[in-house]
């Protein structure tokens, strides 16, 4: 197995906010979707706002008027600020998330939910010679544990990525 730095949870933190920081372009008087299970609407374009409301995933929203990385959307008589990140200008999926899996846990089988654990993965590493896919797996995922929400939110705060542009 490869050694391995303690730098390197900095570097999928680096990765998820350079992938929060590209927002969509959106312009005032367009319409976008809401790409979130849950879509917080915010009084002011601060990631530190109070919240002013709600929506689900994949609704048509308004773009009512643009500062920076922040747009305040409205959906009838609801409305506030988001972060671009977290609207498409096109619509996503009706039934799938942005990882392609259902939103609700009732709409995933639990065959679906096991099929990374099956002994056929094993055997499909050992077939096609990717014997330290499972050690590159495991250290992948101890980096992943590593990087605590906390941890990611004061990284996005200090180095002002994301929300905190």
């Amino acid at each position: 197995m490869k050694s391995r730095s303690a730098s390197y949870p900095w570097l999928a933190v680096l990765l998820l906010a350079a992938a929060v920081s590209a927002g969509a372009a959106l312009a005032g008087g367009s319409s976008a979707y809401t790409k979130r299970f849950k879509t917080t609407l915010l009084a002011e374009p601060s990631p530190l706002a109070q919240p002013a409301g709600e929506l689900p995933y994949g609704r048509k929203v308004t773009v009512n008027e643009v500062r920076g990385n922040w747009l305040r959307i409205s959906d009838g008589p609801a409305a506030g600020w988001v972060f671009a990140g977290n609207l498409s200008e096109t619509k996503p999926a009706e039934n799938k998330g942005l990882d392609g899996v259902p939103l609700a846990a009732s709409d995933t089988t639990a065959t679906a939910a096991a099929r990374p654990l099956t002994p056929v993965a094993v055997e499909y590493a050992a077939r096609n010679n990717l014997v330290n896919a499972r050690d590159d797996l495991d250290w992948l995922r101890a980096q992943n544990a590593a990087v605590t929400a906390e941890v990611l939110q004061e990284f996005l705060q200090t180095q002002k990525k994301g929300e905190f542009q």
